[in-house]
């Protein structure tokens, strides 16, 4: 280890340049104004969000307080995380360099991997979860975003990404089993799989609604596939680090299949083509799912993801620069009164626990533990990476949650909810939705079907009734912001369009990387089974890749066919128990993380991950109770359940949502499965937990299980730890790059 000024350097190979940099040059009394200019500003951001009443409240103040927050978060409570916990190694061969075999682990460059992270953690919650949360007002939702993401959310990603680099990228159900013992891990493989299921199917589905019907979405989105094979073959074998050249390709041929897509749609055989039934899309996403599962991660899912980064990124960013130039104003109240009833007709619940898990993954989501340790530390490069990738893979999202909050909240309150109200209520009319919508008590001037039927065709739409599931309004909203600063009113219907393309691939990219997390996964439960299974350890066997992705889009495509065609609406009853499972399976989690950072010695900063672990299981565990024992048919799935089968058992063809008797049994049949899983969930999260418990006061006491870290492997390459690589970083690079072709191991990264 040579260096000078603070900055130290890392070998492990005499015959090789450096490995690693150690800064440790002290923070500039520069950079302490900058940073405590910074938190002031957020502090009155903040202050004007949470005080200020009897005039509504600009949507910039929310955009600044974010912001400001999330640097303070990731530049000191992130750095204390990793200096304190994590104590990254870079002179350690991370999973993707000891066992690089092209497939499933490959080193990959820090932007691309970022890319693929940020694509696919950041799937429905985000967007979904806040649009719907705002009928209980803008600030419990706003605070639980931000605040939730800085100390629950990027904790858990950040933490999960760390045991599982440290574990050769083993799954979160494995690493489980390993750390709490057979009864904790078996009801955590369980628990896992089960959940996961109905993640990708809920995220699908939301998919299928985006896009059904929409054969500009459709045409689109099935350009990525082909772009993104392009750009990995490109990567792999044309042009090799060559990432801001391909990236530059990429983003046009995006642009370009983006803009193409409304003439594709206009076109006889582009409609005849893309224009596809709900049934359709979902036998289309099955195939890709699977297809996305057993490619190697180079040729498709890595790439694609990348490529919906800049879709992703570019569109949130454009949005955020249209809300400090329009300024639009909240039109929510900051606490609505459904927040306190339980009775809003978007959902039912209280604002707790409800508030929580609705918005789910844009605060703190159990499926990115389920990425964090999946893909990610198989194609992690350097450990001192983990910092930015998971901890700033969810600032990236929470902010996208943020601006999902924000274009719902600044539209006319019926408006709103004649967007997401269910049919059953607002009759599926503009009369009858204005009639509805007016005896909710809503500040402002009454709606009319004049007004609601204008609102439908300022964007293209014959009918803005009851289009559930939160992408419309937020598509909506969007496009009422962007048309104020881009176009004007002649491209309202061009951003709103834009705006569900953009949704529905923000969610797909989510969908695939889901699945092949799942085909992990399920390798490693099979392989606790020994025998002829044993061989499933390895992730990349190829009879089991087949195998385990059959089995699991088998799981979730026949979920999701049972979402399409649900006389309830499908997301009005799989939602909630998509927030529950997301929510407990961060329970899972964090649950492991507190149990190793115990294990390691590291009992006084246990509280880091144990304070949103309690707070997530009080939450959580609350609304499981509800939607299992609730008397209101509205909330309790059983309830719901015992009414349908009571009106069936009196001879009822009709009842409630179901119009015949095959209705009257599928709601039946899914309200039964529903339910299940609601008890099944709970109970395995219990037991996960009680499992954590007395595995933690064990090595407390100096006993109990041993942790699983694999013996560490010297590293022979190099890779810049941030987005931007630092000076010294830039001037290492260089010396690996005049490295000999035939060295073995340096990674040789352009475009630093």
């Amino acid at each position: 280890m040579a260096g000078d000024q603070g900055v130290s350097y890392i070998h492990t190979d005499n015959n090789l340049p450096p490995v690693a940099i150690i800064d440790r040059s002290p923070i500039t009394v520069r950079h302490r104004i900058i940073f405590g200019i910074i938190a002031v500003i957020g502090a009155i951001a903040w202050a004007i969000i949470a005080f200020v009443r009897g005039e509504t409240v600009n949507a910039v103040w929310f955009v600044v307080a974010a912001i400001c927050t999330y640097i303070i978060g990731y530049r000191f409570y992130a750095r204390l995380i990793e200096m304190k916990i994590v104590r990254p190694r870079d002179d350690h061969a991370t999973p993707a360099e000891v066992l690089d075999d092209g497939t499933d682990y490959v080193p990959t460059d820090r932007r691309v991997l970022f890319g693929h992270h940020f694509a696919a953690i950041a799937g429905a919650g985000p967007l979904v979860g806040p649009v719907l949360a705002t009928q209980m007002g803008y600030l419990p939702g706003s605070i639980w975003i931000v605040l939730g993401a800085v100390f629950g959310g990027c904790v858990q990603d950040y933490l999960t990404l760390w045991i599982s680099t440290r574990r050769r990228g083993r799954s979160l159900g494995q690493m489980a089993r390993d750390e709490l013992g057979a009864i904790g891990g078996a009801a955590a493989l369980i628990g896992v799989l089960v959940i996961m299921v109905i993640l990708i199917a809920v995220l699908a589905l939301i998919v299928v609604k985006a896009l059904a019907q929409s054969p500009w979405g459709v045409f689109s989105i099935a350009m990525t596939i082909p772009i993104a094979l392009f750009m990995g073959c490109y990567l792999r074998f044309l042009r090799p680090g060559r990432v801001g050249e391909v990236s530059l390709i990429g983003f046009s041929l995006l642009l370009l299949a983006v803009a193409s897509g409304n003439w594709v749609a206009e076109t006889s055989w582009g409609a005849a083509w893309f224009t596809l039934t709900p049934v359709e899309l979902c036998w289309c996403l099955i195939v890709y799912g699977f297809a996305a599962s057993v490619l190697p991660v180079w040729l498709l899912l890595a790439p694609r993801d990348y490529l919906s980064t800049f879709m992703k990124v570019g569109a949130i960013a454009l949005l955020a620069i249209g809300i400090c130039f329009a300024h639009p104003a909240m039109q929510a109240p900051a606490i609505s009164r459904f927040a306190i009833n339980g009775d809003g007709p978007v959902f039912a619940g209280s604002l707790f626990p409800f508030l929580f898990i609705t918005i789910a993954c844009g605060a703190l989501s159990g499926f990115h533990s389920l990425i964090s340790s999946g893909t990610t530390p198989k194609l992690l490069e350097k450990e001192s990476q983990m910092r930015l990738i998971g901890y700033g893979g969810m600032i990236t999202e929470s902010f996208v949650a943020v601006m999902a909050l924000i274009t719902a909240s600044i539209l006319n309150q019926h408006l709103y909810f004649t967007l997401n109200a269910p049919a059953a209520q607002t009759g599926g009319t503009a009369a009858k939705a204005a009639d509805y919508v007016n005896t909710l008590g809503l500040s402002g001037a009454p709606a009319t079907a004049e007004q609601i039927s204008q609102a439908a065709g300022s964007v293209g739409e014959q009918s803005i009734v009851s289009r559930t599931g939160g992408a419309p309004t937020l598509a909506f909203g969007m496009s009422e912001v962007l048309h104020r600063v881009f176009g004007g009113a002649g491209l309202k219907a061009f951003w709103y369009h834009f705006a569900i393309m953009f949704e529905a691939l923000f969610i797909l990219t989510t969908l695939d990387a889901g699945t092949r997390v799942n085909r992990f996964m399920l390798s490693d439960a099979l392989a606790n089974l020994g025998g002829p299974l044993a061989k499933l350890r390895n992730p990349s066997w190829r009879p089991g890749v087949w195998i385990c992705s059959l089995g699991v889009v088998a799981g979730w495509g026949s979920i999701l066919l049972m979402g399409v065609t649900d006389p309830l609406g499908g997301i009005n009853t799989l939602f909630p128990l998509f927030g529950i499972a997301n929510q407990l399976l961060a329970g899972m989690s964090l649950t492991v993380i507190t149990v190793v950072i115990v294990k390691k010695g590291l009992l006084k900063w246990a509280w880091i991950p144990g304070v949103p672990l309690l707070w997530d299981l009080t939450v959580t565990l609350t609304a499981s109770w509800q939607k299992i024992f609730s008397g209101d048919p509205a909330i309790g799935y059983w309830t719901q359940h015992f009414q349908y089968s009571a009106a069936k058992d009196a001879g009822m063809k009709t009842f409630g949502a179901a119009q015949n008797t095959h209705q009257l049994d599928a709601v039946i049949r899914n309200t039964f499965i529903q339910g299940t899983l609601s008890v099944v969930f709970a109970l395995v999260v219990v037991i996960v937990f009680a499992a954590g418990v007395v595995v933690a006061l064990r090595a407390i006491r100096g006993g109990g299980r041993p942790l699983t870290e694999d013996v560490p492997v010297p590293s022979k390459r190099f890779a810049p730890s941030s987005l931007i690589a630092t000076a010294a970083e830039r001037d290492l690079q260089r010396r690996w790059d005049a490295q000999p072709a035939s060295t073995p191991g340096p990674a040789r990264t352009h475009d630093l």
